[in-house]
């Protein structure tokens, strides 16, 4: 699917055709993201329009709160991939500062949504605000909307088994190395992106060689081993860019180093070429066990080899 991308509404070059919106951060993309969308594409096409969304970029709390730790569990590629995935037919990403930050909720309801995008329909989840302050509220959207033409539905949060579903609450379980139940909310594997760069080649001298990561992303799950897939990006990418069964391990190399920077290396099981320099996506999947130090460098290729087996047994291969 074909996803235009424009840079804030003052980057529109065309009316939309009978268009229904949804607006908000949507961070990750996740399935309470993906209920929204998916009724906003459904009615889109009900009403032979066109699917919008209309997001902020950056992330409005990295302008109002520069104090705050915020790290977003995809990078604006990774979100903009997505939406494409899942039908959305444009998103405007508007360019958050603290300019934009006062303009008063009356404004932002009349100009940006009205009298630039001229929505059909509008749906936003239920803790949704907006304009200075975060002063805009559910109810004057659902109040001002019929006025100026289009209908506004507040959608529930979504819930897995049990528990809301948010991005803070998938940070946290990242934060644990609880990858398969942060699959859960977010509806696939949590992936990781960057560059494969060289490292200190180590892993070549116990027979285990690794691929570096460089994340974009700004997130890596809690220290551990993983097993998942990495799939190589770009037009002549290694593998014809199928994805590839790995073995990842997260942490500090406490074997080798002083363990000061996290990292993440990749061995790719039954792979022998060069991957330095390829942009990759890293899936994290499950997760093996919690990284350790070992007293020796046979200690460490015994137990590398019984995560691949291990790993192979839960890839099914």
């Amino acid at each position: 699917m074909h996803l235009e991308i424009f840079r804030g509404i003052s980057d529109l070059t065309r009316e939309f055709v009978r268009p229904v919106m949804t607006l908000g951060n949507f961070d990750g993309v996740h399935l309470g993201h993906q209920a929204i969308l998916k009724l906003v594409i459904d009615r889109a096409r009900a009403l032979s329009g066109e699917s919008i969304l209309y997001t902020f970029e950056p992330h409005p709390r990295r302008v109002l709160q520069v104090e705050s730790d915020l790290r977003l569990l995809d990078t604006f590629d990774q979100k903009c991939e997505t939406l494409a995935r899942l039908g959305v037919d444009a998103v405007i990403a508007e360019p958050f500062d603290r300019e934009f930050a006062q303009v008063s909720p009356e404004r932002f309801i009349g100009h940006h949504i009205h009298e630039r995008i001229r929505p059909v329909e509008v749906y936003v989840g239920y803790d949704f605000h907006f304009g200075r302050d975060r002063e805009g509220s559910m109810r004057m959207l659902t109040e001002r909307g019929p006025h100026l033409g289009f209908s506004v539905t507040v959608v529930p949060e979504v819930q897995v088994e049990g528990r809301d579903v948010n991005s803070t609450r998938i940070r946290e379980l990242l934060a644990e190395g609880s990858v398969e139940e942060a699959a859960l909310l977010l509806g696939r594997p949590f992936c990781a992106r960057g560059e494969v760069i060289e490292g200190d080649r180590r892993g070549r001298t116990i027979g285990f060689p690794t691929a570096n990561l460089a994340p974009e992303t700004e997130i890596l799950p809690a220290p551990g081993v993983y097993y998942g897939h990495l799939t190589c990006l770009g037009e002549d990418a290694p593998s014809g860019g199928h994805p590839l069964p790995v073995v990842t391990n997260v942490g500090y190399r406490p074997t080798f180093r002083d363990g000061r920077d996290l990292v993440a290396e990749a061995h790719v099981i039954d792979f022998s070429g060069e991957l330095y320099g390829v942009e990759v996506d890293l899936t994290f999947e499950g997760r093996l066990r919690e990284e350790k130090r070992f007293e020796s460098v046979d200690a460490l290729r015994e137990q590398i080899a019984a995560d691949v087996d291990q790993a192979r047994a839960r890839l099914g291969l």
